[in-house]
């Protein structure tokens, strides 16, 4: 076959741009493109080769590994290779795949973002720490392992069974997303660039030199060279012992008679070794697509990034008789979820302000696909946020967005400035009306507008939050209406929403239809759902009322504190700081707000219009929760979330949103995620729905004894 000059051409510079990017990313651990544009890349080589095998070289990118063995430490030729895995990015190439190897028993397990490492016990005892480097040579960073927690360096014994003579282990080295977050600010602090993802992260921290750190201090001859290094040891030797390993597979290892992946992983948990509870055995195709179905739902509430599954088959047999090729097993697949982390530029940064008049900025982004919606805004909360990142107008940037959280850009790829970036200067005014900006206090990160009552950015925060499901759940009150109410001086501020008429709306061509002016569905809506607002709980009131740090649970507390509005309005710092959940600090905030002469018009005009100022005093009956601690995750048949968290609440119990060690139970609905499984990893009681009525019902007690049944 006549291979076309063009795409021998593209074949050429896709190999130029993947190495680049291979060397980047395995050995400076500073990518400069993202995971998604990679493999974008990779997939279009791997396309071409597939057309024109003769294309194929030994040295392809789709021949070898992946990374290299820098020279920061020893070389280590591992017992066996240590293979790449190939992806798949659709159900279809999925299918495909596993119509491939035919039918078989797989395990599934998370991919997560790390650095692949191998592991070789002698005896039971640690001998060596690699990294994968190019699969068959690595870095042995054993002389790091001292300072590392979470690799035991020696094996717990099993009864009756003696410890292999060898024994290659595989696993994953990571941080957790709460440490990669706290890394990302240290290294920041000290005026480096930020890690643009978690995998960089731990390949950077494990790649130090320790030893070196410490020879340096050792020798330092200056007391303030001294003290830097100390600081240097002490943050790196924190960082290394942050990191968390899973294992994952077995490579070479004599006296032991596997049959099983699955058997490996029993083995190797019961020698000590971490690895997952998430990992599965599935008997079917669907049970694998159930799997990846699952955590591509959960992915965001795990406690690491994981950026897909990975499949095996699991009997090993099996597995020896499909082989590998050149770069990876034939008998497993990475089925790779959307990017959560994406390469784009950032185009400008201009400022928002919110309803309690904090004045963020905010970075406009060329729009891109990022966890399965497109993205062109992302949060960079606050001036020294954005001189912490270092960012700038015209970088290339890594941005992520988590679940439902606000994206977020990570930092800047500073190898791709070409000197046309500038830096963000703070603006000295409010862009929405004029007002000079300041801290509120001295000590405040955060830049705020003093004109609470009459900016029209915290005028339209104000009223759209209120209307939000979680406070009064207004249908009908969102921006669109918000900005309606306002600009078209229908109402000016809050204190009138309530008291609104069907004539008033209709002023407004948001509210009406046709040539008629009639009143439109969406006025109706809201006139309606008004109404219904103003019979409200009165802690949903007390939310609506925007006070600086009252949210929905402190305001529950509040309003079982102070069923009567009027009591809280002269309620004391010193009364207020006694409610449960309420520290000094939320105390003052709530006296202040009531000393402002505008903010109690509005409360006057809303009980005057109708609005709940007072709770009915009910017998609230036993308080058979007052000081247990419950956890509410999936969906439950007889209970909203927020009816669950209230029959919490209201028996004098606490409803938790994160599991610790301190809770007392854990709820679990169909649907629950990482909340139920780090319930089973601490011991926690676990209810299902109905063991939940009897604790509301009866109290902990009857509680533990349904669970004993």
């Amino acid at each position: 076959m006549t291979i076309p000059a063009t795409a021998r051409a593209r074949r050429d510079e896709l190999v130029v741009h993947i190495e680049r990017a291979r060397t980047a990313y395995y050995q400076h651990d500073k990518p400069e493109i993202s995971d998604a544009e990679y493999d974008a890349l990779f997939n279009e080589l791997t396309q071409l080769e597939n057309k024109y095998p003769e294309l194929v070289t030994a040295d392809s990118p789709t021949q070898s590994v992946g990374g290299e063995v820098g020279e920061t430490f020893g070389e280590f030729t591992h017992p066996s290779k240590m293979w790449s895995l190939d992806n798949v990015f659709s159900e279809e190439e999925l299918r495909a795949w596993l119509t491939r190897v035919g039918d078989h028993e797989f395990l599934c397990e998370l991919k997560i973002d790390g650095l692949a490492i191998n592991a070789v016990y002698r005896n039971g005892e640690l001998e060596t720490l690699a990294t994968r480097g190019s699969g068959a040579v690595g870095e042995n960073v054993i002389s790091n392992v001292s300072y590392m927690t979470c690799v035991p360096q020696k094996l717990k014994p099993i009864k009756g069974q003696a410890f292999p003579e060898l024994l290659e282990v595989r696993g994953e080295v990571y941080f957790s997303l709460a440490d990669f977050d706290l890394i990302n600010l240290e290294v920041t602090a000290v005026g480096r660039t930020a890690f643009a993802n978690p995998r960089n992260a731990a390949a950077g921290t494990l790649r130090q030199r320790m030893d070196k750190r410490v020879e340096s201090l050792a020798t330092s001859k200056t007391d303030s060279s001294r003290e830097k290094r100390d600081e240097e040891l002490t943050r790196a030797g924190n960082a290394l012992g942050r990191l968390g390993l899973i294992v994952h597979g077995i490579g070479v290892h004599e006296g032991l008679d596997l049959k099983a992946q699955s058997h490996a992983y029993e083995l190797l948990r019961q020698w000590g070794l971490p690895t997952s509870s998430r990992v599965r055995v599935v008997k079917s195709v669907q049970g694998v697509l159930d799997y990846i179905e699952e955590f591509g739902r959960l992915r965001h509430e795990l406690e690491h990034d994981i950026d897909g599954v990975v499949v095996k088959v699991d009997s090993l047999d099996e597995q020896r008789e499909l082989g590998f090729t050149a770069r990876a097993p034939r008998w497993a697949i990475a089925y790779k979820y959307p990017p959560t982390v994406v390469r784009t530029k950032l185009i400008d940064i201009a400022v928002q302000v919110g309803r309690t008049g904090r004045v963020t900025p905010r970075a406009s982004v060329e729009p891109v696909m990022v966890a399965g919606s497109t993205v062109s805004y992302a949060t960079l909360h606050n001036p020294f946020e954005v001189a912490r990142k270092g960012v700038r107008i015209g970088d290339m940037v890594f941005l992520r967005k988590a679940g439902d959280v606000i994206p977020e850009i990570l930092g800047p790829v500073v190898e791709l400035r070409d000197g046309s970036e500038r830096e963000f200067i703070m603006p000295t005014h409010c862009p929405e009306c004029g007002s000079s900006l300041a801290p509120e206090k001295e000590s405040d990160a955060d830049i705020r507008c003093p004109n609470t009552r009459s900016c029209p950015a915290q005028l339209r925060g104000r009223l759209e939050h209120l209307g939000s499901r979680a406070v009064l759940d207004i249908e009908g009150l969102g921006e669109k209406a918000a900005r309606a109410l306002l600009e078209d001086k229908v109402i000016d501020d809050e204190g009138d929403l309530f008291s609104l008429t069907a004539d008033q709306l209709a002023t407004s061509d948001f509210f009406v239809k046709g040539a008629s002016r009639e009143l439109a569905e969406n006025a109706k809506l809201l006139l309606t759902q008004l109404e219904i607002a103003k019979s409200k709980p009165l802690w949903r009131v007390i939310s609506a009322l925007s006070m600086r740090h009252v949210g929905p649970p402190t305001a529950q507390a509040i309003a079982r504190a102070f069923p009567d509005m009027s009591a809280l309005r002269v309620a004391t710092e010193s009364e207020l700081a006694t409610v449960e959940g309420i520290g000094q600090t939320i105390a003052a905030s709530i006296v202040e707000w009531f000393a402002e002469p505008w903010h109690c018009a509005v409360v006057d005009k809303w009980a005057k219009a109708g609005v709940r100022m007072v709770d009915e005093i009910v017998d609230a009956g036993p308080q058979i929760l007052a000081g247990l601690t419950v956890v509410v995750t999936g969906t439950l048949e007889g209970f909203s979330r927020e009816g669950a968290s209230e029959a919490i609440t209201s028996r004098g119990g606490k409803a938790a949103s994160s599991v610790s060690k301190n809770t007392d139970f854990v709820v679990v609905g169909p649907g629950a995620g990482s909340k139920a499984a780090k319930a089973e990893e601490l011991g926690r009681p676990i209810l299902d729905e109905a063991g939940f009525v009897v604790l509301l019902e009866q109290g902990p007690q009857a509680a533990h004894a349904y669970l004993d049944k």
